[in-house]
């Protein structure tokens, strides 16, 4: 395999450790700088060149884009989709996960736990927001830190109002989270490689600190994740586009708690705690994928006329609920179901016989017409009315 690692660091802990297995593993791999390259537009076919020169023929690349950098870096990653050239990490899933509002927006419509979110802009609206959350302490988050950068814990609702305020007058976008006061101080990283976790440590502040980063001096230990922990991290990176993740998640009394999803994890903490060999399983998974890649379904088989991919939900009223998928009548009308989702549970290629249930979501192919005529009439949504306490009538 010729696999190009996209990055500006390459004396860096996580660069060399990927190039280093990459190369025990006898693969020819080269550290190239992102910003280096530039995108070719004008022939027939999509085309990078790298300083200067045309760029050499890869069969994978593993974008290490900077935060400084996305949109350029996302760029070139999509350049060498477009030729393709396999990445385990996507344009649009490092996009994703770069921004913490579009992540977060995108995970909650999943079952993935969460800690409550808001995010508003102006004044007004600040201290009913925090209210919304369970009130203060809140966490406040720059959209755009890393490493703990820009998370701060407010204390009460009016430290809230004026941080969140004085951020808002720089320009700044912040989001507004509850608290998770039982897991102060503590969280729980896991390394996605492909559908598993291939290490998982646990994080801890030094003193009064409540940000776990490594960062900011925090410590490390290896931890073997309870099955929940490991579906949510798993999960949580595949709805992202992302097959190489760092997954941070808190312990809450409800579960795990997802508060990040990294596309460029660093790999020195987590090798050090577990002693596991984390760059070698990103390669192995990576040379895997080169020889039998995965596709994007959706773009995929899409491009038949009137035939495409759509997610049909099953209603409690609908005529579905309680027949198999051999007797809904799906495949009478040229529908194939690829995968069921049951709650935070995941049935890929769902057997014939099996049962349906109320909120099941089928993702299915076959003719658009024929699911859209199967999806009901849109509800409107209720404005919820604030009933206001009642004035006690004084007798004249």
């Amino acid at each position: 395999m010729k696999l190009a690692i996209l990055s500006r660091a390459p004396r860096a802990y996580s660069t060399q450790r990927l190039r280093t297995a990459a190369l025990d593993r006898g693969h020819d791999v080269k550290v190239l700088n992102t910003l280096r390259f530039a995108i070719d537009l004008s022939g027939p076919e999509p085309d990078l060149q790298f300083r200067g020169r045309p760029l050499s023929d890869y069969d994978a690349i593993l974008p290490r884009i900077g935060n400084s950098i996305t949109y350029f870096g996302t760029a070139v990653v999509r350049q060498f989709e477009q030729m393709d050239v396999y990445t385990p990490n996507t344009a649009n899933g490092i996009s994703n996960s770069r921004d913490k509002l579009r992540a977060t927006q995108i995970l909650s419509r999943h079952q993935i736990g969460m800690p409550a979110t808001t995010f508003v802009r102006n004044r007004a609206d600040v201290p009913a927001a925090i209210e919304r959350v369970g009130g203060a302490p809140v966490v406040i988050k720059l959209l755009e830190g890393t490493q703990g950068i820009g998370v701060i814990l407010a204390p009460d609702n009016k430290v809230a109002e004026a941080i969140i305020e004085t951020l808002q007058s720089t320009s700044q976008n912040v989001l507004i989270q509850s608290f998770v006061k039982e897991s102060r101080g503590r969280d729980i990283r896991a390394l996605v490689v492909g559908d598993r976790v291939v290490a998982a440590m646990r994080r801890r502040a030094q003193g009064d600190e409540f940000r776990s980063n490594v960062h900011r001096g925090g410590s490390v230990e290896a931890v073997t994740l309870e099955p929940e922990f490991e579906q949510a991290a798993v999960r949580s990176a595949q709805i992202m586009g992302l097959r190489v993740a760092g997954v941070d998640m808190l312990e809450g009394n409800d579960g795990p708690q997802v508060m990040e999803v990294n596309s460029s994890p660093g790999l020195q903490g987590i090798e050090a705690a577990t002693k596991l060999d984390v760059a070698g399983a990103i390669i192995d998974y990576i040379s895997n994928q080169v020889a039998f890649p995965e596709i994007d379904v959706r773009q995929r088989l899409t491009v038949s006329t009137g035939y495409g991919v759509a997610e049909l939900v099953v209603h409690g009223s609908a005529d579905l609920v309680g027949k198999t998928i051999a007797e809904s009548g799906l495949e009478d009308r040229d529908i194939t179901v690829l995968t069921l989702h049951r709650g935070t549970t995941v049935i890929p290629n769902p057997r014939r016989r099996t049962a349906l249930e109320p909120n099941d979501r089928l993702l299915c192919f076959g003719k658009l017409e024929e699911m859209r005529s199967m999806i009901p009439e849109r509800r409107r949504r209720r404005a919820k009315v604030r009933r206001l306490p009642k004035e006690p009538i004084h007798d004249a």
